[in-house]
């Protein structure tokens, strides 16, 4: 997909519940909204991050530097409120044909099947990308979790033992998980 197209896309999703969900990429504008959704994270959930997302700096640098090629941001919304964010991180030379997706939801916002819906809208945008093989690291203790990528057709490649380390210094272990995005086809 060209730029243009991905910042024109719109997906309009209902949850089980009843609630109506925008999902679109993220642009420039949303910062002030990212800001408060991300201020809203709780100290437990604040251990996964890569990033200290409660630092304004870190969304405005997201936002100041959209890079669609590098890095594919996703948002979700109700009314105006963003209720979550997902992203594929495209790999680079050899792994030029993958991408790692990570998602975050709010906590009223979770166990009510928007995961999968952005997971889903991610997939689709990665096949269009023409994308081969997307990659997720679901911590091993979230079961539930693990069992909605595989209901997405992901597979488990690998379990990582103490893979990811908290930073108290506590680790965890890692699944490994993949979905290919092509058919393969032995040609006779």
């Amino acid at each position: 997909m060209l730029p243009e197209q991905i910042k024109n896309f719109r997906e309009m999703a209902t949850l089980k519940d009843g609630a109506y969900i925008l999902i679109r990429p993220m642009n420039g504008g949303d910062e002030q909204r990212l800001m408060e959704f991300y201020s809203a994270v709780s100290e437990e959930d604040m251990r996964f991050f890569r990033h200290y997302v409660k630092d304004p700096s870190v969304i405005h640098e997201w936002c100041e530097h959209l890079d669609y090629g590098r890095v594919l941001p996703i948002l979700a919304f109700v009314k105006d409120r963003i209720v979550g964010s997902g992203s594929l991180h495209f790999g680079e030379g050899p792994k030029r044909h993958t991408a790692e997706v990570r998602l975050f939801l709010a906590k009223d916002f979770r166990k009510r099947g928007l995961g999968m819906k952005m997971i889903r809208v991610l997939i689709d945008l990665a096949r269009k990308q023409g994308l081969h093989i997307l990659l997720a690291e679901v911590m091993a203790e979230q079961t539930k979790v693990v069992k909605a990528f595989e209901a997405l057709g992901f597979k488990s490649q690998a379990t990582l033992d103490d893979y990811f380390s908290f930073p108290d210094g506590e680790t965890s272990d890692v699944v490994l998980m993949t979905i290919c995005l092509r058919a393969k086809t032995d040609e006779f």
